[in-house]
């Protein structure tokens, strides 16, 4: 760039520019250009620097112009840039992958076979081999290759490998069977199963010298209970101790399955029942030893022999007729015979040789599940392999915790949950559903992509199920459609329009036909026991029965909020209600009924459920009468036939509807237009007198020998026929 100022021939060049100043001009520019260059480009410090000149003297001409080589030429003259640093070079990006070969490399860095056999000597030392389909399963390795050569990576996926939507490599699944060296000995998990209240937790009790039953509603026990017991004789024992009750059918399922030994409890006094008969089916089906506990035996009215006869005619032979199931005659009451029973455990426990894999990654399964105001979602577990330290990261169906600590059936803190033991764990973002299965991820990236791809499997799922479901009654629909328009067309029914063009429909007001309720539990395998109860109902017809919700812990305001919403009853089990719940419930006018007993909650639902129902009309019969002949009286121009008749039974009255049976049919129904005592009107005929009957509809007549039935019509309560099993 040139700069000329009109007004002095003498010329001072600064840098790249050159300048016409004035002398006295001269040394103030100078200082002003060094100045002003420091922190901008040189083109605008000589700009700046004209301006404040320009302001002091303003007879001085700036003209600024062009290089002379580009005056005359058309080309836009470049841009000149003061103070910028050249533009760095973009590097080219490479995409690698996993397990690639020698020649894969070179052909994504764009280099030949050589050039890379020494990129990786000089990566690698222990590199020496020189086959062009080596397989590089190093992936460090890869990327100092790739920067030897000055060029940037991406890892992607294998190239020509196209994902699998039904690949189920981000879930998590057990280990394969273990290594038999890393197998120890472990002790047995046992199961006491039979009917309702035959004895089983307090033969507990008596294991483990404690009181259970007295701290179970009812007399019985209403979920699962997991015990470590350690006997006098040294040995070592996980009892499991399952509810007898019909409605807990699937916690007494669990119980056996994961189970290693069932002790069947059966009472003296009582026999075999239905559920010693499900328990038997359940063990069975589980593929688990029985060890038969007879209790009771101290009763008047025990009958040990029966018993086992019993047993025998369901396939249970024990050993005293000739079986190979060991039988011990026990009380659990009087701990009479106790010992007997721990020696039949610890002899059958020897014979299975049970063993168990302490390494590894954890293998566990739910034993219950709960909300516990304190400590927060809990669940007890049962670990089936590996060893349980805290901060294990578990995943169980959509749920998933970090162990923070874990505590024994006591509440005391353990340090660790070893094989065949059960331990309740704190550390749960989501309370898990009895009876999943529990494994141990590496970290918590992982458990949130396991849940993620269960998730999404479930979800697809659904939406699978809800269209088929949409479907058929979409099939459903057009079908009864079609029916009843061929139907109707076939009659040559039309329907009334009214004035705006809408069809005319009945509208029902069916609110009064349906009970909303919500379902709060002690812990989850309670909470499960009554939603089963509940799909057995079956009287949708009468009156339908919505589930809203249902959950594990106390009643919240969160549940009173949705019960007000939808006009819903809570019914909570075994758990409390806090007083500002309470409170709000009574501003709301939300019912909150709590229950320690499932069959009184049912009962409770089926009253509720009966209060709703429509009351019925049913006839009560009052009087009877047989028709002697029929005779027929004049009335005006016409003859009217009348009944001569005569009451057998109860009361005719005059004011009451009267039925007229022939045989088995009833051919008509309806009030009396006269009734008469010889020629006198009357309002009742009592038993035994004669008297003629004279119906409203004159075109009826009488025939000796028929029934007339005098009857009135009551409103009745209906009970529902839900019947849930117990």
């Amino acid at each position: 760039m040139h700069i000329s100022i009109k007004g002095s021939k003498t010329n001072y060049t600064p840098g790249m520019a050159a300048f016409a100043v004035p002398r006295h001009i001269e040394i103030s520019l100078c200082r002003t250009l060094r100045y002003v260059t420091r922190p901008v480009s040189m083109k605008n410090g000589i700009e700046q620097c004209l301006r404040m000149m320009l302001d002091q003297r303003q007879l001085f001409h700036t003209t600024v112009h062009c290089r002379r080589k580009h005056i005359d030429s058309k080309t836009p003259r470049p841009a000149i840039k003061f103070g910028l640093k050249a533009k760095k070079k973009q590097m080219e990006l490479v995409q690698i992958w996993r397990d690639m070969t020698v020649r894969e490399l070179a052909g994504a860095a764009k280099k030949d076979i050589e050039s890379v056999f020494e990129a990786l000597n000089i990566a690698s030392s222990t590199y020496h081999h020189n086959s062009p389909d080596f397989v590089i399963n190093n992936p460090t390795i890869i990327q100092e290759v790739v920067k030897i050569f000055g060029k940037k990576f991406e890892t992607i996926s294998r190239p020509g490998v196209t994902k699998d939507s039904n690949d189920d490599s981000k879930d998590v699944v057990k280990r394969p069977p273990p290594d038999p060296a890393v197998l120890i000995k472990r002790h047995p998990v046992v199961t006491i199963m039979g009917h309702v209240d035959h004895g089983k937790t307090t033969l507990l009790d008596s294991l483990r010298s404690t009181s259970v039953v007295a701290t179970e509603f009812g007399g019985i026990t209403q979920h699962i209970g997991a015990f470590n017991v350690t006997l006098e004789t040294g040995e070592r024992i996980t009892f499991l101790d399952t509810p007898g009750h019909a409605a807990f059918s699937a916690m007494r399922a669990r119980g056996a399955y994961v189970t290693d030994i069932v002790i069947l409890v059966v009472a003296a006094d009582d026999g075999v029942m239905e559920q010693t008969i499900q328990s038997i089916e359940m063990a069975k089906a589980a593929n688990v030893p029985i060890i038969v506990a007879i209790n009771k035996i101290d009763k008047p009215e025990a009958d040990i022999d029966r018993t086992k006869r019993m047993l025998a005619q369901n396939g249970i032979q024990v050993e005293d007729l000739g079986g190979d199931v060991q039988s011990v005659n026990i009380s659990a009451l009087k701990k009479i015979n106790i010992y007997n029973l721990t020696e039949a455990v610890a002899a059958q426990a020897e014979l299975m040789n049970i063993t168990g894999d302490p390494t590894g990654l954890v293998e566990a399964v739910v034993i219950e599940a709960s909300n516990d105001p304190g400590r927060g979602k809990l669940a007890t577990i049962l670990i089936q392999r590996g060893t349980l330290k805290k901060s294990a990261i578990l995943v169980c169906g959509k749920a998933w915790a970090k162990v923070r600590s874990m505590f024994n059936e006591d509440g005391n803190p353990v340090v660790c949950g070893k094989l065949s033991e059960a331990v309740q764990v704190i550390g749960w973002r989501e309370l898990p559903n009895a009876g999943d299965e529990i494994l141990e991820v590496e970290s918590e990236k992982q458990a949130h992509a396991v849940i993620k791809y269960r998730v999404s499997k479930e979800f697809e799922i659904t939406a699978m199920e809800h269209s088929k479901a949409a479907a058929e009654k979409m099939k459903k629909h057009l079908d009864e459609y079609k029916e009843n328009l061929a139907r109707k067309r076939a009659l040559g029914i039309r329907y009334k329009m009214k004035s705006s063009g809408q069809r005319q429909k009945e509208i029902v007001n069916e609110d009064n036909m349906s009970i909303n309720i919500i379902v709060k539990g002690d812990v989850g395998g309670s909470v499960e026991a009554i939603l089963d109860v509940l799909d057995t109902y079956s009287e949708e017809d009468k009156c339908r029965l919505n589930l809203i919700h249902y959950g594990v812990g106390n009643v919240t305001e969160n549940d009173i909020d949705l019960a007000s919403a939808f006009k819903a009853i809570i019914y909570s089990f075994n758990v409390d209600t806090p007083n500002q719940v309470k409170s709000l419930a009574k501003q709301e006018s939300i019912p909150i009924r709590n229950f320690n007993v499932i069959y009184k909650l049912i009962d409770n639902l089926k009253d509720e459920i009966n209060s709703k129902l429509p009351l019925l009309q049913v006839e009560e019969v009052i009087g009877e009468a047989n028709v002697l002949q029929q005779f027929e009286v004049s009335e005006g121009r016409r003859k009217v036939p009348v009944a001569g008749s005569r009451c057998v039974k109860g009361v005719l009255k005059k004011s009451a509807m009267f039925k007229l049976v022939r045989g088995d049919e009833v051919v008509h129904t309806g009030p009396l237009e006269s009734m008469r005592h010889i020629k006198t009107e009357v309002d009742s005929i009592k038993n035994g007198v004669e008297c003629g009957i004279r119906f409203k509809d004159s075109e009826i007549s009488f025939q000796p020998g028929d029934t007339l039935i005098c009857f009135k019509l009551i409103d009745q309560p209906q009970k529902c026929k839900w019947d849930p099993g117990f």
